[in-house]
């Protein structure tokens, strides 16, 4: 056994998006004495599901009350603005405007609003006047004003993260994926291209990777993660202060996803998107977006086809719309009619890492998944960035309870 082989940490952390360094840095608090090691495989922080968000500080409206989603939402939510007016991040608490069109989307929305007190949300409920008022350039019957969503980048959260992490006695190896998982009674060992690292308890933060870390080492789960691509745009400078909110259209209630919005960013600049269009590679950010592996993972699941015929309108919708910018265009034009094609300017893509069961069911909440000597992140879309602090919070109390149990 070389020396690589015979290295010991008493907890490891896979995965360096924002959920994974939460989890690394209240654990180096929780356990200052204990030797932690942080895995990532590609070279810096935050490069994928992080890294590729709107930026967006949700208060929490969308959620189930009593779901993990709605109480780590707003929870985090309050966290991250602390840490960021701690650490001297940029944020910004622009509000958003949630804008319903038609008179099924008020309903909808309405349905919402109440969501929104059931989870003690402030929230106020704007008719076309008030909403004109707030937004001249957007056009609705009906709005509901959530005053506390905000944006910021959160690759300055995760940079400094890392870097309290590792002031701490934390320690972060970039370029190493794992390979396989290997759990006794005493140790988990973690292999990777080039070496072997032995570790007491390890805590998987994989993102769009969480279920094949969870069959590597034989936990009995029934999901398995559908990548669905997320495309944006970005619009000309000169639309800059097109609007004074985060736009939202009201979503469909059966989908998590929250349909293409306008959202201003925390450098100035305005975004549109994302769509949700079923991705053939996991990490297809670019423009050949097809990894055999991927695809061959996804048409032997049950899952993936079941949600096909369950959801088979909407996917045509949304990959007709990726294909003819126009079809795009038309999802904001119904609240925004200045925005025009040319407007429309190329912008990173981002992938939605989403749980499916084998019945085709989309996993609406967070979800979670252990053996002995280790926890798994399964499901964390948005708002995991949101709720980050919570969700490692979580993490820490119950890998406490496993380390007390063994």
């Amino acid at each position: 056994m070389n020396e690589s082989e015979s290295v010991k940490y008493d907890i490891t952390i896979v995965g360096g998006g924002i959920v994974g360094l939460s989890t690394a840095w209240q654990l180096q608090q929780r356990y200052p004495t204990y030797r932690i090691l942080l895995l990532e495989k590609e070279q810096t922080v935050a490069q994928h599901q992080t890294g590729h968000n709107s930026g967006v500080i949700h208060a929490g409206v969308y959620y189930a009350p009593g779901s993990l989603k709605a109480s780590f939402c707003k929870q985090g939510a309050k966290a991250t603005k602390d840490f960021c007016q701690k650490h001297q991040i940029d944020f910004e608490e622009c509000g958003k405007l949630i804008v319903a069109t038609t008179p099924q989307e008020e309903q909808r929305m309405d349905a919402l609003y109440a969501r929104c007190q059931e989870n003690e949300l402030e929230v106020f409920r704007l008719d076309r006047d008030a909403l004109q008022q707030r937004e001249p350039n957007v056009k609705g019957i009906a709005a509901l004003f959530v005053p506390s969503t905000g944006i910021v980048n959160y690759r300055d959260i995760c940079q400094k993260l890392a870097e309290l992490f590792v002031q701490r006695g934390g320690e972060i190896r970039f370029g190493c994926q794992v390979s396989a998982l290997d759990e006794s009674h005493d140790k988990i060992t973690i292999h990777t291209a080039d070496q072997q690292i032995h570790t007491g308890y390890l805590v998987c933060c994989a993102g769009l990777m969480a279920d094949r870390l969870t069959r590597m080492l034989k936990i009995p789960t029934d999901f398995q993660i559908i990548p669905f691509r997320g495309e944006y745009y970005r619009l000309p400078r000169k639309h800059n202060q097109i609007v004074n909110h985060l736009i939202y259209p009201v979503p469909d209630p059966e989908l998590p996803f929250l349909g293409v919005h306008l959202t201003r960013m925390i450098d100035g600049s305005v975004t549109v998107g994302p769509n949700a269009v079923q991705g053939w590679k996991r990490e297809g950010y670019g423009a050949i977006n097809i990894s055999p592996r991927d695809i061959w993972d996804m048409v032997r699941f049950p899952g993936f086809w079941r949600l096909i015929a369950n959801h088979w309108q909407v996917g045509l919708k949304e990959t007709k719309n990726s294909w003819f910018k126009a079809g795009y265009l038309s999802q904001v034009k119904k609240y925004c009619e200045q925005i025009t094609l040319d407007d429309l300017q190329e912008y990173p893509a981002g992938i939605r890492a989403q749980a499916v069961m084998k019945d085709g069911s989309l996993v609406h909440d967070f979800l979670f998944a252990q053996s002995a000597r280790s926890l798994h992140v399964c499901n964390a879309p948005s708002p995991a960035a949101t709720s980050a602090f919570p969700i490692g919070h979580y993490i820490v109390d119950k890998l406490d309870d496993l380390m007390t149990t063994l």
